[in-house]
């Protein structure tokens, strides 16, 4: 649309977010922080020994500690993949035997802790906004907006990833990026009296579409996102039964989750 109106550049906001803090991740990952820093004769001796009881599970909050308790033990940047479908249905469910057979299942996991390490030693923050150079932009956002806008013959530009900008963001303190579970705390105090206060004070949405909801009421794309899988299927990579149950059971159970990764 954009192209068809002589438009020739865009701007896209990416980076922003990587620079100064704003991803709800990291205000969650802080959360699941305080555990490890709570005395370890209060998480050993008392409090996961009655969350371990059966009858915990029927219990709504200790339902929800349980469930605090178990992603807080397990270690960064491990616990940025708790509910990756793979892991949480099993490879195995998901893939055919055959491909699996020839990858490495740990490869990925490996890779991230190295990606992790590289950081060095610097602030929770700090770290997790490394990783997230790594994967969220180099990997993931920005191909996406650089193909999609060369699909359409529109150049793009990254205002947040100029390198002054970048190295202005370094240079920051930690509790700048993230003050206590404030996102973007620095980012936004620099823009009082430039921004409205309604703008500023604004929950943190994300651009997402209803997928799962559409899938499940939009013939077209149903049909869409079943011939677009079938291929990974006939390709030897995903079970063909798992297709048929992720979208005709599971999309419909569970949307938002199962549409995304479908």
């Amino acid at each position: 649309m954009a192209r068809a109106d002589g438009i020739e550049r865009l701007l896209a906001g990416d980076g922003g977010d990587e620079l100064f803090g704003g991803n709800t991740q990291y205000a969650l990952q802080r959360i699941f922080g305080w555990y490890q820093v709570a005395p370890a004769v209060l998480r050993g001796h008392l409090l996961e020994p009655v969350l371990r009881q059966p009858s915990s599970s029927r219990v709504r909050l200790l339902r929800r500690a349980s469930g605090y308790v178990t992603q807080a033990k397990v270690p960064l940047p491990d616990r940025l993949q708790m509910f990756n479908l793979l892991l949480r249905l099993g490879i195995y469910e998901v893939l055919t035997s055959g491909f699996v057979n020839r990858i490495d299942t740990a490869g990925p996991a490996r890779d991230q802790r190295e990606v992790w390490a590289q950081a060095g030693e610097c602030s929770a923050i700090n770290q997790l906004l490394a990783f997230d150079w790594r994967y969220t932009l180099a990997q993931n956002d920005l191909p996406k907006v650089y193909g999609s806008t060369a699909l359409a013959g529109v150049q793009v530009g990254f205002p947040f990833l100029d390198e002054a900008l970048l190295d202005f963001s370094q240079q920051l303190r930690s509790d700048y990026k993230l003050k206590g579970l404030k996102l973007r705390w620095f980012f936004k105090e620099a823009l009082r009296g430039f921004l409205p206060d309604a703008i500023l004070a604004k929950k943190k949405h994300g651009f997402g579409l209803p997928f799962g909801i559409w899938a499940t009421r939009h013939a077209p794309l149903n049909r869409l996102a079943r011939d677009t899988l079938a291929s990974l299927s006939g390709r030897g990579i995903v079970r063909a039964d798992f297709i048929r149950t992720l979208i005709d059971q599971r999309v419909a159970e569970a949307p938002g989750y199962y549409g995304e990764m479908v």
